[in-house]
């Protein structure tokens, strides 16, 4: 109603002063398709947009899937190389005890050579079993000193050896599959 009554007074002022103002036409449905056009674009372009973060997102995604799968299957494997590793440890001093029961047979006169033999014997077969499950010796004598794989207990000058380098083992060092699960106890030259 209020709007039929502003309507008759626009009509009357521009009657009465002869002033013509501006209607509004009603849209056609060509305006409105023109107008929509450019919105059409910027959504597209939007979109376009948004399809390409989301998926430079799912590539970041689908990649850091990838490497945590490589990641986790390392580790498991690690988990079954490593698994025995405190039994190992546990079996050492008993290598050592063999290694030092074998020198000293060697070095005494009046021990039998049977039992000298029986002695090698064992301590060949244990070697053997600890090899075929990735437990090997580290060489020392003769190798430069490294803190990875030697612990330094002395050090002595030599005329045979040149400085930094090990020049005896007081006791063997082992590694399990290439890591290090004791080092060797060495004297190191100065």
């Amino acid at each position: 109603m209020e709007n039929k009554e502003a309507n008759e007074n626009l009509e009357g002022l521009e009657k009465e002063e002869g002033i013509e103002l501006e209607k509004e036409e009603p849209e056609t449905a060509e305006d409105s398709e023109n107008e929509s056009e450019e919105p059409k674009e910027d959504s597209y372009e939007a979109l376009e947009k948004k399809f390409n973060e989301m998926n430079e997102r799912f590539l970041r995604v689908s990649s850091d899937f990838r490497n945590f799968k490589k990641r986790v299957e390392k580790e498991k494997k690690d988990i079954y190389s490593y698994a025995n590793e405190k039994l190992i440890c546990d079996l050492l001093p008993v290598m050592d005890n063999f290694e030092r029961a074998v020198l000293s047979a060697e070095s005494e006169n009046g021990t039998s050579e049977k039992m000298l033999k029986g002695i090698e014997m064992v301590y060949k077969q244990l070697n053997d079993v600890l090899n075929a499950n990735g437990i090997k010796k580290i060489d020392a004598v003769g190798k430069p000193f490294d803190p990875n794989y030697h612990h330094a207990v002395m050090m002595e000058d030599s005329e045979e050896f040149e400085a930094e380098t090990v020049i005896e083992v007081f006791q063997t060092g082992y590694s399990l599959n290439d890591k290090v699960i004791r080092p060797s106890m060495v004297k190191v030259a100065k």
